[in-house]
């Protein structure tokens, strides 16, 4: 399967401001690309890219007073089969997990294991352990939040989604991650491009979209408290301990977003040709 995304984002700054973005396609799925997926810049700063500390591709530029505009459009190729689905996958103790999971049970900004651990153990400790656990826990932030962006908030934590049973997509990937981290499940946010495929086409406009991974098994595996099934097209950008290390741009000063336009949909084979 052929998937064309990308997106134009445009940012209104009062004077020259330093900016940090994480909109390029993650280094894991970098082989997958079948055209460039270079960023474009309407400033005269250069687009520098490196690897951030969880394994993403940051760019850092600076912005001009005014607007810049920043875009890209490009095609990857997809399997097309859904998440995976492994009802065998066993939690791993946490003596035994790698270093690179361990800090992935950690509480951070908007994940409050402290304030959700009782909570967590008293809703899923008798809950068979490994994908089952995890599965209840998304089947319960699923239930629990009433999705709409109206909802949104960039400062709602976990704990506070829980109590006002609201939220968009990273709100329901905040309070699932926050849950499977009680119950020493590592858990990590994730963000990228989540096209209509294979599902009814929703009327709203396009987003970015927030899901999370959980090791189990010996490996990492998807999920998505929002939709709550296996989903096809996912296009990974970047992975952290929650939104708060994968916003997709940060300023180091005043700034207004002016423009957000998200393109993510399957090519058919005539027009992919």
């Amino acid at each position: 399967m052929l998937i064309r995304a990308g997106f134009e984002i445009a940012i209104e700054c009062n004077t020259e401001t330093p900016l940090m973005a994480l909109l390029s396609v993650h280094p894991s799925r970098q082989a997958d690309l079948r055209t460039p997926a270079f960023i474009s810049s309407s400033g005269p700063a250069p687009l520098v890219p490196s690897i951030d500390e969880f394994g993403n591709v940051r760019t850092r530029t600076i912005a001009p007073a005014g607007v810049l505009k920043l875009a890209t459009q490009f095609l990857i190729q997809d399997s097309g089969l859904p998440d995976d689905v492994a009802p065998w996958a066993a939690e791993v103790p946490v003596a035994q997990l790698p270093d690179d999971a361990v800090s992935f049970l950690l509480g951070s900004r908007y994940c409050e294991t402290d304030r959700l651990s009782p909570l967590a153990w008293s809703l899923f400790g008798n809950t068979p352990p490994g994908w089952a656990r995890v599965q209840a826990i998304v089947d319960y932030v699923h239930h629990r939040l009433t999705f709409g962006y109206q909802f949104a908030r960039a400062t709602r934590t976990a704990w506070e989604g829980h109590e006002e049973r609201v939220g968009v997509c990273r709100d329901f990937a905040h309070l699932a991650i926050a849950l499977c981290r009680c119950m020493n499940i590592p858990a990590r946010y994730a963000t990228g491009y989540l096209g209509d495929i294979a599902v009814p086409v929703s009327p709203a406009p396009m987003d970015f979209s927030a899901w999370f991974e959980v090791y189990l098994g010996g490996r990492w595996f998807t999920f998505d408290a929002r939709h709550n099934k296996p989903r096809v097209g996912r296009i990974l950008m970047a992975r952290g301990r929650d939104a708060a290390d994968c916003a997709i741009t940060t300023t180091f000063g005043q700034s207004k977003l002016v423009q957000f336009e998200i393109v993510t949909e399957e090519m058919r084979e005539a027009s992919a040709a």
